[in-house]
C-alpha cells in the first residue's frame, strides 16, 4: 500500500508535525513517500529523506508552491495521486486547508484527525469534543486522512537517506494568489511542539494580570504560553495562544493550567498531555478530574511563589 505524506515546512526547516504524521502513516503501510512542495526546498527534502520509514521523497519546486496556497498544492497532489492508496497530512492549518480540496477533487470522503490506526483502512478519531471516540472504516479506493499529531510520537532519524526524486509542478490553478504573511513572532516555543506549556484562564481577570503572572513563569520554564477560549475572548491573550476544541490541540510533557476551570472544549485540546498540573481556587473545578497534580490555591499567590522557587 503506497502512501503519500504531505510534508509541512517553512521552505527551510521540516516541521516536527511531519515526523509525527509519518509515525501514523507507517502504521498504515510500509511504503511511505514524502511530498516536499515549495520554493528552494532542497534542504527540506534532505531532512525528510533522513526520517526513518521514508522510502522516497518527491520534490516539487515552484514559486507557485512557496506559500502553501491550498489550490496549487491540492492540484499538485491530485496530479501525483494515481499510484497511491493513501494521501495523508498532519491536521495543521495547512493540512486542514489542502486535504479537503484533495478529497473533493478525487471524489472521496476524508477521514479527519485520526488518533489511532486500527488497520490500514480503519481508524479512530475523536468526536463531541473528545468525549467519544469514533471508529471509521473506509471503503474508498483512495484514502485521504489528516492526523491529530498529538497522539503520535515523531519518527526517528534513519540510518540511511531515502532517494529524492524531482516532480514536475505544472500548475494551472489561479483561484488564489499570495498577498502577504502576517505572522506573530515570539522567542517562546511553538505551542504545538512545546515540551512545557503554561496556560491561563479567565480567572486572571485582565490582560495586564495575565502578562504579569503567566508570562514570567513561562519564561522561567522556557515554556510556550497558552490560554483558554474564555481568556482569549476576554482579550487577555491573542487568538494564536488558544488551546481547545476551537483552538490548538497540544500534548506537551508538562501542561500547567492556571485559573482554568476545565470546560470540555478546553480539555479536548490538552487532555493528552503527559503530566497535567492544575492550579485553581475552586476545588470543584472540572480540571482537577484530568489533572495528575492539583493545587487548590489563589493563582496570584501560588504562581509567584512557584516562580521564586525555580
Amino acid at each position: 500500500m503506497a502512501i503519500l505524506l504531505l510534508a509541512e515546512h517553512d521552505n527551510q526547516t521540516l516541521s516536527d508535525q511531519t515526523a509525527k504524521a509519518l509515525s501514523a502513516a507507517a502504521r498504515i503501510g510500509p511504503d511511505v513517500h514524502v511530498l516536499v512542495a515549495g520554493q528552494n526546498v532542497n534542504s527540506v527534502a534532505d531532512q525528510a529523506a533522513r526520517l526513518a520509514g521514508v522510502t522516497k521523497v518527491i520534490l516539487a519546486d515552484s514559486d507557485r508552491l512557496a506559500n502553501n496556497l491550498a489550490e496549487p498544492l491540492a492540484e499538485l497532489i491530485v496530479s501525483l495521486a494515481q499510484p497511491y492508496d493513501t494521501i495523508i497530512a498532519a491536521a495543521t492549518s495547512v493540512g486542514k486547508n489542502v486535504l479537503p480540496r484533495v478529497a473533493a477533487l478525487l471524489d472521496v470522503a476524508q477521514v479527519s484527525e485520526i488518533i489511532e490506526v486500527v488497520s490500514p483502512d480503519t481508524f479512530k478519531r475523536p468526536i463531541y469534543a473528545g468525549n467519544a471516540i469514533q471508529t471509521v472504516q473506509t471503503t474508498d479506493t483512495k484514502q485521504v486522512i489528516t492526523v491529530r499529531t498529538a497522539s503520535f510520537l515523531p519518527a526517528s532519524q534513519g540510518q540511511t537517506a531515502a532517494a529524492v526524486e524531482q516532480a514536475a509542478a505544472a500548475l494551472s490553478s489561479d483561484l488564489s494568489s499570495f498577498v502577504a504573511d502576517s505572522l506573530s513572532v515570539s522567542e517562546r516555543p511553538e505551542l504545538t511542539s512545546a515540551k512545557i506549556i503554561v496556560s491561563g484562564g479567565r480567572a486572571l481577570g485582565s490582560k495586564e494580570r495575565f502578562e504579569d503572572v503567566i508570562l514570567p513563569l513561562a519564561d522561567k520554564f522556557g515554556a510556550a504560553v497558552g490560554a483558554s477560549r474564555a481568556a482569549v475572548d476576554a482579550g487577555y491573550a491573542p487568538n494564536d495562544w488558544q488551546i481547545g476544541q476551537t483552538g490548538k490541540v497540544v500534548a506537551p510533557d508538562l501542561y500547567i493550567a492556571c485559573g482554568i476551570s476545565g470546560a470540555i472544549q478546553h480539555l479536548a485540546g490538552m487532555k493528552d498531555s503527559k503530566v497535567i498540573v492544575a492550579i485553581n481556587r475552586d476545588e470543584e473545578a472540572p480540571i482537577f478530574q484530568v489533572a495528575d497534580y492539583g493545587l487548590v490555591a489563589d493563582i496570584f499567590e501560588a504562581l509567584p511563589e512557584l516562580q521564586k522557587s525555580l
